[in-house]
Order: structure tokens, then sequence, then C-alpha cells
């Protein structure tokens, strides 16, 4: 007995598709389950970082942007401390808004146009229930690049850093 073309293929197909599936079942799970912050953790509170230097509004701009990102990239809800599973804390330890990067290349000027800005803080994520903690970093440092007089820029860039460097590093608990 002769199939049509069409038949002998769609059989080819099946046989195909339901070799692939079985392969699949044979394959190891890879996932991301395990890393970041244990599955308790579903509520996280941010205290205002301690802030050992003369620049005030590194405070309130670093608490500001770990409030926008940290909660929805890390999976968890805002909470206040008395509530939540877990805290993040910490410590700026220096700002230096005045390093020089490049020059201008008028000699007549003895201005630079970029300028760098770094950041030192300690941080801390720890697990509210029994007081451990997740994620530790000490001497966390964040440099931004601003153009003259555009402080603020750098101090954005700055923090942008810090923040995803704390994101990863909560990730990276295996």
């Amino acid at each position: 007995m002769v199939f049509p073309r069409s038949t002998r293929r769609s059989g080819a197909f099946s046989v195909l598709a339901v070799a692939l599936l079985l392969a699949a079942a044979c394959v190891p799970r890879y996932g991301f389950a395990g890393g970041g912050l244990p599955s308790h953790i579903r509520t996280l509170a941010i205290q205002p970082f301690d802030n050992e230097t003369p620049t005030p509004e590194i405070q309130k701009e670093l608490l500001d942007a770990m409030r926008r990102e940290l909660q929805p990239r890390l999976g968890v809800r805002d909470a206040p401390m008395e509530r939540a599973d877990g805290l993040v804390r910490g410590v700026v330890r220096t700002y230096d808004a005045d390093v020089p990067v490049g020059f201008s290349s008028n000699p007549a000027q003895a201005v630079t146009s970029r300028r760098r800005l770094q950041i030192v803080l300690d941080v801390q994520i720890v697990d509210q229930t029994n007081g451990k903690t997740l994620w530790e970093k000490k001497g966390l440092r964040a440099e931004g690049d601003y153009a003259e007089r555009d402080e603020a820029g750098g101090r954005r860039e700055a923090i942008k850093r810090i923040v995803n460097d704390i994101v990863e590093g909560a990730q990276s608990q295996w």
C-alpha cells in the first residue's frame, strides 16, 4: 500500500515530535531556583543608610533609588521594618566628587572637561526571621563620570551602579 506524500510527512513529523518530547523529559531541568533571596523572604524593608559624608542628598537619593529598583528586581514587596521578612541597611562611608578624568586640550584653559564621582559604602541584607546575614559587602565602591558642573548626573550614575551591585549580590546566593 502506498501512502500519499503528505501522509508520510505528517507521520514522520509525529515520530519526530514524540522523540523530541521523550528527549526533553530525560534532560535535567535547569532554573534559577535557589539563587537570590530565600523563598520565605517576600517583603523587604530598606532603611536609610547612615551617612558619614558631608553630602546630605546622597542618603535620600540612594534610598529612593533602592526603593524603586530593589523590590521589583528581587521579587519582593515593600514593608515597614517591623513586619518585613528582610532588611537592607548600610553606611555611606565616602563621597568624593572631584576626581579629574579628562582634561581640556586647550593649553590656555586649566579646566577639566570630565570628572569622576566615587561613592563607597557598606551594605547588608539581613533575614529578620532568624537574624542571619544573607549578603554583605563592605567597601562597595561605585563611580559615575560626569561633565563639568553636573555632579548630580555623576551621582545618579554611581547610585545606579550601587543598586545593580546590590541586586547582583543578593541574586548570587546559590
